[in-house]
């Protein structure tokens, strides 16, 4: 009589990192059934990467990324998570992974209304954590924390839903609301309450940030912003840099920088008209700017890039 193997059960981990890999056979990032919820997979490490993230909850199942924002460099690996909690303009790296082991993780975007609906809910200092055990870089747009039981559950249980596609109607609205609550009610809660909470600071500068990334294309005014945020100048100023780590200036430098390389590269734009349409006027003040960012002039930047695009695809 042959004796039955014993299958050892599966660590949370390893069936969040199943269900990613399934559902993204190829590489890149890729959208879901489930509204909001998008993939990502890499085979390899990449070149540093731009991108404006959305208010959102990015996490790691397997591999490892940094991501820098202004003067912040953040490295996260399987089971963290970190949450946008406004629109950030930052440079990403994937540093670890391979075709075996390659890099999978997945971005949740949130409305920030959900989140301050919630907090409405939950009443003052919800779960274990209060003002006092915030870090010192309270104010910042991106926080990174790990995983715990409740937040890994609840992601397995959003995930798990791509392979039952007819639940996911009714129970995709759940499995998100759980996930906001987990991070609320986690070390990061305090950080996401002084967002949704109306009369902050960090509240009002992220209405600015949200006018900043509508209108990036239009000269700077300071004194508007600071008048439509009810702030002074100077306060305005501080507050916009911690919780962005860059001035006003550099944020719309960077926004208008990363819709540029964008469009020269996803549109075949030349780098001049690509630069008129972010609203430069120097064709050779943007390039100026694009190399001191990126490393290389316009055209070998997005060259580079077309290059790497080819043999990812031949992989």
């Amino acid at each position: 009589m042959t004796a039955t193997p014993c299958l050892l059960p599966q660590t949370t981990q390893q069936q969040l990192a199943r269900i990613v890999k399934d559902w993204t056979p190829e590489q890149g990032v890729q959208g879901t059934a489930i509204a909001g919820l998008e993939l990502i997979r890499s085979d390899g490490p990449t070149s540093c990467g731009s991108s404006v993230y959305d208010p959102s909850l990015c996490f790691v199942v397997q591999g490892s990324k940094t991501v820098r924002l202004g003067d912040r460099e953040i490295v996260y690996s399987p089971l963290q998570y970190m949450i946008s909690s406004v629109h950030l303009p930052v440079l990403g790296q994937i540093v670890e992974a391979t075709p075996e082991t390659p890099y999978l993780a997945g971005k949740l975007t949130v409305d920030p209304q959900e989140v301050a609906d919630l907090v409405l809910e939950l009443g003052d200092n919800p779960g274990g954590y209060s003002e006092h055990d915030e870090c010192p870089e309270v104010t910042c747009g991106l926080c990174l924390t790990g995983m715990d039981v409740g937040m890994q559950n609840a992601m397995l249980r959003l995930l798990g839903l791509l392979d039952t596609p007819t639940d996911i109607a009714v129970l995709a609205p759940l499995a998100r609301r759980e996930i906001i609550y987990r991070a609320l009610i986690g070390e990061m809660g305090p950080r996401m309450r002084k967002f949704a909470a109306i009369d902050s600071q960090a509240n009002r500068v992220s209405r600015v940030i949200a006018s900043l990334k509508d209108r990036y294309t239009e000269p700077l005014r300071i004194g508007e912003l600071a008048a439509e945020a009810n702030m002074s100048e100077s306060t305005l100023y501080h507050t916009f840099k911690q919780v962005t780590r860059m001035s006003p200036l550099q944020f719309q430098k960077k926004l208008r920088l990363v819709e540029a390389r964008r469009l020269m590269l996803a549109e075949g734009l030349e780098a001049a008209t690509a630069s008129y349409r972010v609203g430069y006027e120097s064709p050779s003040h943007f390039s100026r700017e694009y190399s001191r960012l990126f490393g290389a002039p316009p055209r070998a930047d997005v060259l580079r890039l077309r290059g790497e695009q080819r043999m990812s695809a031949q992989a």
